[in-house]
């Protein structure tokens, strides 16, 4: 569900187009044409979503409440939690409905603007996107009383490893068990990072370090060039 809380998974197929069960639906205002993101409504992170045994989505709203994806009530439960009309939808295939950003990305004092993601899909831009500790600890260390929980970041993958410092940054390649990619470009972050959600503070100074100190860069996005299923305490082969 795309930007509700994210889920650690013990094994993920992922393949060109993304991972298996990763936004595949959207919460979309459809009178203005427009696909909700926390990016701009905050509120989002505050609810679940989990699929059960014959893989259908169900939406835990933060007063507890459950919903099937596919109960023809969940679109006014969605509405009345966020005071707004929307509906729930998979991704349009003949068309593309954007979400608002902030033009400072991480500063949510600017003004927004519409950012329309890939065609036939609810993702921000790529297939992929992996994370490393070392980056996270690099990026800690800049702002030591932060909380820089993986959560806040959301990648498809965090990664392991030895090295110091920011280390995908030089990446081309990853390949992680059988799945295989290439870097397309660092990820610039926005101001979900900052955002609170469930155990984590709302922190506008997570944003400004990684915008004044990092390039407003952390993590890496991805194309997908081998599909495969991922799998906790896979090895990572980087170049």
């Amino acid at each position: 569900m795309k930007s509700f809380q994210g889920e650690r998974v013990p094994s993920l197929a992922v393949a060109p187009g993304g991972a298996a069960g990763d936004r595949g639906l959207a919460v979309v205002d459809r009178a203005a044409g427009k696909v909700l993101s926390a990016k701009r409504w905050a509120q989002l992170l505050e609810a679940s979503a989990r699929l059960d045994d014959d893989d259908g989505a169900i939406i835990t709203l933060p007063d507890g409440s459950e919903h099937a994806a596919d109960d023809p009530g969940v679109h006014a439960a969605l509405s009345a939690w966020l005071d707004h009309d929307v509906h729930l939808d998979a991704p349009p295939t003949h068309t593309v409905f954007p979400m608002e950003m902030h033009t400072g990305m991480s500063d949510e004092e600017t003004p927004l603007f519409d950012w329309p993601g890939p065609p036939g899909t609810w993702l921000d831009l790529a297939d992929a996107h992996w994370l490393t500790t070392a980056s996270l600890a690099a990026a800690a260390e800049l702002h030591p009383h932060g909380v820089w929980d993986v959560r806040r970041f959301r990648p498809t993958a965090l990664i392991d490893g030895p090295t110091p410092g920011w280390a995908e940054d030089a990446w081309t390649t990853i390949a992680l068990g059988d799945v295989h990619s290439e870097v397309l470009l660092p990820t610039p972050r926005c101001s979900m990072p900052s955002r609170a959600q469930p155990g984590l503070e709302r922190d506008l100074t997570i944003g400004t370090t990684i915008s004044d100190r990092h390039g407003n860069n952390l993590g890496v996005y991805a194309s997908i060039v081998r599909a495969g299923t991922l799998h906790i305490g896979d090895e990572v082969h980087a170049r």
